[in-house]
């Protein structure tokens, strides 16, 4: 299969850890990934804000990557996503211009609805308010962003003459993305104002399904608006694991995955695991059957990458959903994996090098013996010299 341009790739933290683990230790296993995977050659990592069910703990993703950021020097840090909903429009746009500074151009900005109900409801919101409100707060952090003055007033919040007195490092501004999965409310908001696109989720079978559907959405509301976007700055995020053999990978999640399902399944319910899956050899099959999931080999990852592709029509980056699966060990090994086996297929970065493999292969029953005559021969002439020179000075003269 071709692809029209390199891809990128990164992760997407919610983080989901285990309610029943030290969540200091988890967040800092987070820091030392992110920075495992800068090592490694990844481009991006986000990390995501919730509130609520005591799995997923990171309140403020700004704060966290403002701690990563001190501790990596190239990785892009996005927030994955900032539920907008949840706060003044106003605070966003200046929290995520210090981050653009404090990360010296390395920020992004993802915003979403907001994604637990339970999140909603403890800040006093219903869930059917949380998409318009998300549209009015990007409608203000936008024109701020631009250096504008804003006046606006709703029934959450009110701006009066209000402008940011720090201006985005990044210029014009650090690239904003919104949230997209099957419904086209995401893909709408991008096109209308020229965003980027991080659909979460992807290889859902529902999902999958609406990818190109979407996208043509974004295209035909940015045509509307005077806008454009473009398939490069679009994110698809996927869950993997893989290890040497596709044996190896399903014994390493074993334990970690069980927990995952449980969470998913009993309180964060996004119909991933369908009813019957009760034991983990069970929601392992059916991960990897359905599609969702690759907990296999780095030639795994690289088809459903591809497949991606196909379905999609093109994308810019690829995520791997972050997750506990596996032990901190088997975890390591599957991030190092993917980007020394799988992400350089896509990047374009081996060409050269498979190129002039292939160039000596053609040319070896020509040139291949070529340096051991030359050595020959070498070595024949210093023998030669040599029994010349032990010669009588006479047999030389002969």
């Amino acid at each position: 299969m071709n692809f029209d341009w390199p891809l990128r790739f990164g992760a997407f933290m919610s983080p989901v850890h285990s309610s029943h683990e030290d969540p200091t230790v988890a967040l800092h296993r987070d820091v030392e990934l992110i920075q495992w995977m800068e090592r490694h050659g990844f481009d991006e990592a986000w990390m995501g804000e919730h509130h609520s069910t005591g799995w997923e703990v990171v309140g403020s993703p700004e704060v966290f990557l403002a701690y990563a950021a001190a501790r990596t020097e190239r990785i892009r840090l996005g927030t994955g996503v900032i539920s907008l909903p949840y706060h003044h429009p106003f605070n966003v746009a200046e929290r995520l211009v210090l981050l653009d500074h404090l990360t010296r151009g390395r920020a992004i900005l993802g915003v979403g609805p907001g994604a637990l109900p339970y999140d909603a409801y403890l800040y006093g919101l219903e869930t059917t308010d949380l998409r318009p409100m998300m549209e009015e707060s990007l409608e203000v952090i936008l024109p701020l962003l631009r250096g504008e003055a804003v006046t606006r007033k709703t029934k959450y919040w009110e701006l009066r003459d209000a402008r940011l007195q720090l201006s985005p490092l990044t210029r014009p501004r650090f690239e904003v993305a919104v949230t997209s999965m099957v419904s086209p409310s995401g893909s709408k908001l991008a096109g209308k104002h020229g965003l980027s696109i991080l659909s979460l989720n992807a290889s859902m079978s529902a999902s999958m399904n609406f990818l190109k559907t979407n996208w043509g959405i974004a295209e035909d509301e940015a045509a509307q608006h005077g806008q454009t976007v473009d398939r490069r700055n679009w994110r698809l995020v996927c869950p993997m694991h893989i290890a040497e053999t596709r044996e190896q990978a399903r014994r390493d999640v074993r334990d970690g995955l069980a927990r995952w399902a449980w969470y998913n399944s009993k309180i964060n319910a996004l119909g991933i695991i369908p009813e019957g899956a009760d034991t983990v050899d069970q929601q392992i099959e059916v991960l990897i059957e359905n599609g969702f999931a690759v907990i296999g080999t780095p030639d795994d990852a690289a088809a459903q990458i591809a497949r991606l592709w196909e379905h999609s029509g093109g994308f810019g980056t690829f995520l791997l959903w972050s997750h506990d699966w596996a032990n901190r060990e088997a975890t390591w090994r599957s991030y190092a994996l993917f980007g020394t086996e799988v992400a350089p297929r896509f990047r374009g970065s081996t060409a050269a090098l498979k190129a002039a493999e292939d160039y000596a292969l053609t040319q070896y029953a020509a040139l291949g013996n070529q340096t051991g005559v030359a050595i020959q021969k070498a070595t024949e002439k210093y023998h030669a010299q040599k029994q010349h020179d032990a010669a009588p000075d006479a047999l030389r003269r002969g």
